[in-house]
């Protein structure tokens, strides 16, 4: 299967693509704004195809800004001549965070903050934006025009912050809800026009600290840093893992019968019950 993953070179997007490429028969084209991390991951990628018995031209990479429309368009044009036209997923991974929450200024204190307008601005136009309008991009890839051939799908990572809140996380939760009600929208839209299936899963904590260049360095394993307590804190006994989104996008890449769905792995976190102490 062909897929194009949004923010690829690191965390989450670049865990899929390891997963997958130790599959036979995928192809990934790979989308960061990040040059040295994408780099990086393109590196190890001929590892991991060759445990498909597959090759470097099993997977490309390019450096893309998704808050540049002109750069998502022209972009687009290598992804069709990549896979002849043809697309079976699009996994909407990508978002304009430093992954520290302590960064994230969100409402603030300053409300004539230009700072923390162009950091609401980035959180939205990648976060929103882009797979709004990669998705629209797509479409004559992933649309089918013969009966024996399914048309493709569209799978959005959002957040499990969609519908629970931190301090300061305005724009981060802003997107990632916005996500959800464009996976609805677009699951019938497309669904009409196309038989197109869109899907959102809906992460938790998926500890992604070994998923860059900097651990692989260091060699940082992905049960680093974490406690007994981080694992406990969660009823499936542990913190998530990136092959957990794996499978997720896996089982959505292969249900046919299933779109406008949002699937939540969090390890039944969001299931729980607090009371102040």
């Amino acid at each position: 299967m062909n897929y194009l993953i949004t923010g690829a070179g690191r965390g989450i997007g670049r865990g899929l693509t390891r997963n997958l490429l130790r599959q036979p028969g995928n192809r990934v084209f790979l989308l960061d704004n990040n040059e040295s991390e994408l780099q990086n991951t393109l590196s190890l990628a001929s590892t991991w195809t060759e445990s498909a018995g597959s090759d470097n031209s099993s997977f490309k990479g390019k450096v893309v800004n998704l808050e540049i429309r002109e750069e998502i368009k022209s972009v687009i044009h290598e992804v069709s001549e990549f896979f002849d036209g043809r697309l079976h997923v699009l996994v909407n991974n990508a978002f304009a965070t430093s992954h520290i929450w302590k960064n994230d200024k969100g409402m603030g204190d300053d409300l004539d903050s230009d700072e923390i307008m162009d950091e609401w601005d980035s959180k939205i136009a990648v976060g929103l934006t882009a797979p709004f309008m990669l998705s629209r991009l797509c479409v004559p890839m992933l649309k089918s025009d013969s009966a024996k051939l399914g048309a493709g799908c569209i799978i959005n990572i959002s957040s499990t912050r969609a519908k629970q809140a931190e301090e300061n996380h305005e724009g981060y939760s802003a997107a990632k809800g916005g996500l959800l009600g464009l996976t609805q929208s677009m699951s019938i839209s497309l669904g009409h026009r196309h038989n197109i299936r869109v899907n959102a899963i809906i992460p938790g904590w998926i500890n992604v600290e070994d998923e860059n260049k900097a651990a692989d360095d260091d060699g940082t394993r992905w049960e680093d840093g974490m406690t007994d307590q981080d694992h406990s804190w969660h009823p499936a006994g542990r913190v998530g893992k990136v092959e957990d989104i794996y499978k997720t996008v896996k089982f959505l890449a292969e249900s046919e019968f299933i779109t406008g769905e949002e699937i939540v792995v969090d390890g039944g976190v969001t299931r729980k019950m607090y009371y102040p102490e």
